[in-house]
């Protein structure tokens, strides 16, 4: 699954995209997001309030509950402000 991610979780991460295996036990948006969040420090700072990043699976926003199905792209940004 190809992993993009913007603004400043981009920034924590320190990339803008990769591509990964999704390991098994990785069903939903929520699970792919605590999985990341264990793989180091950056994304530990990055996925430390779950509750506040947004996520989008191709290109369509997708709730934490949300299955990754068949799915072949993951965003994961902050909430969007207008203005």
């Amino acid at each position: 699954m190809r992993v993009l991610y913007f603004a400043w979780v981009r920034e924590r991460i320190g990339i803008e995209a990769e591509d990964i295996d999704l390991p098994e036990g990785v069903a939903t948006v929520a699970e792919l997001a605590a999985f990341l969040g264990a793989r180091g420090e950056g994304y530990a700072h990055a996925f430390e309030n779950p509750r506040i990043v947004r996520a989008a699976l191709d290109r369509r926003h997708a709730k934490p509950d949300t299955a990754l199905g068949a799915a072949r792209e993951i965003a994961f940004f902050p909430p969007m402000t207008g203005g």
